[in-house]
């Protein structure tokens, strides 16, 4: 054995003691970890010395390339199953120590994502369509039947995703107080499903902004066949373009594409666009263990321009541009139920998805799907559900409302105290 081998060996032998994995290695010797017989039991194989070598040097990167071109495979188990007993293992030991080396490269990353995530209209377009104009085909083959691309709303981990994303939309149209009418901002809107739920439902008119050309067609072409197609509009337009004030603003799932830099940009958008009077709801992936540098992996091959925020980061942009935090609802393991769903019908259709682009890109996307949902399971990312106005009385005084669906109790309310 190399001292590849060797560092290997000492690295597992530290981490691993939950579960039991074995490691095939290049030359064929087999090296085990925690306990035998244990489960969950996960055995993968490494190719090459050469793929050793780049795992070692830099595993954040190199874990997700390595899968990807098969210089690591899995010989028992699911590359989720494998994920999963290392985050499972490293959140056993929250203070382990880490390699300078390592720290290095975090750090290196941190300071500059200021550069990296400079998103301007040409490159965020240019982003947006790295992930999203890659054939609406394709996520039709493991979103629901609304194609919501974000966190759905488990009451218990059985509900089905179609039942969940429902839940979801209906939980955020509450927290919005609609009223029939009023018109609403919909920034990142996606294939128009939340837009949709609200001009049908609520009876408000909707402007539904996205940079995706693949999902504003979509979109536009769902709201031809709705009969509230009048109340509608979607437009390929940045979201720093919309000049308008409305009643309602709500974000879902966009603000990770903003950029770190963006920030104070975003929220000053949001208080423009927002009424005196108005309510905003800010959907976003979030790190509840504060800011940090994106996994270099997801950050190349899957979210280009992206950062996930911690509070700490978005609070302050949120005070400089006047708004006042109504209400902050930590939603938890609700992403990983979400993601388990997608990644399970992702793999159910692995073969179409490869007929459409090819077995690397659907290797790509499971252990995209995998590493997301090992990273949601075991705490290290959460879904921040942020609601803002220009007043304290936007939003009712508790969360009563949410859960009864009386809109008289939230018109009353309005009422006595605006």
């Amino acid at each position: 054995m190399g001292l590849g081998s060797e560092h290997l060996r000492k690295e597992l032998n530290n981490l691993i003691g939950t579960g039991h994995l074995e490691v095939i290695m290049p030359d064929g010797q087999r090296m085990e970890f925690g306990q035998i017989g244990d489960t969950p039991h996960v055995v993968v194989c490494i190719a090459s010395r050469a793929w050793l070598r780049r795992i070692m040097v830099d595993p954040s990167f190199q874990l997700g390339e390595a899968y990807m071109f098969q210089g690591l495979t899995v010989e028992r188990g699911s590359i989720f199953d494998f994920l999963d007993l290392i985050w499972m293992n490293l959140a056993r030991q929250p203070g382990k120590p880490i390699t300078f080396s390592h720290w290095l490269r975090n750090s290196a990353r941190t300071a500059l994502r200021r550069l990296y995530q400079w998103n301007d209209n040409r490159k965020s377009r240019s982003n947006i369509a790295h992930h999203y104009d890659i054939g609406n085909e394709l996520y039709r083959l493991f979103l629901d039947g609304d194609m919501q691309y974000s966190c759905a709303y488990f009451p218990d981990p059985d509900t089905p995703l179609d039942k969940a994303q429902k839940y979801k939309r209906k939980h955020i149209a509450r927290k919005l107080c609609l009223e029939p009418g009023q018109r609403v901002l919909d920034i990142g809107c996606g294939w128009g499903g939340l837009a949709l739920h609200m001009a049908r439902e609520d009876g408000v008119k909707v402007d539904g902004v996205t940079l995706s050309e693949e999902q504003i067609a979509t979109a536009r072409e769902r709201a031809a066949n709705s009969p509230h197609d009048s109340d509608i509009d979607f437009r390929l337009t940045d979201y720093r373009e919309v000049s308008e004030t409305y009643d309602r603003v709500v974000s879902v799932g966009m603000l990770e594409h903003v950029g770190y830099p963006q920030f104070q940009t975003y929220f000053d958008r949001v208080a423009a666009n927002l009424k005196d009077d108005g309510l905003a709801l800010i959907h976003t992936i979030g790190r509840p263990h504060g800011p940090g540098a994106n996994n270099p992996w997801i950050e190349k091959r899957i979210f280009p321009g992206g950062y996930i925020p911690a509070l700490s980061e978005l609070l302050p942009a949120i005070e400089k541009a006047g708004l006042t935090v109504l209400d902050v609802e930590i939603l938890r393991l609700h992403y990983a139920e979400t993601l388990k769903a997608w990644r399970e019908r992702f793999m159910a259709n692995a073969e179409r998805a490869a007929e459409m682009h090819d077995e690397t890109f659907v290797r790509m996307w499971e252990f995209y799907l995998a590493c997301s949902e090992a990273s949601f399971r075991h705490g290290e990312h959460v879904v921040f559900q942020i609601q803002l106005g220009h007043k304290q009385t936007a939003a009712p005084l508790t969360r009563d409302y949410l859960y009864t669906g009386e809109k008289t109790a939230k018109r009353d309310h309005l009422r006595r105290t605006g």
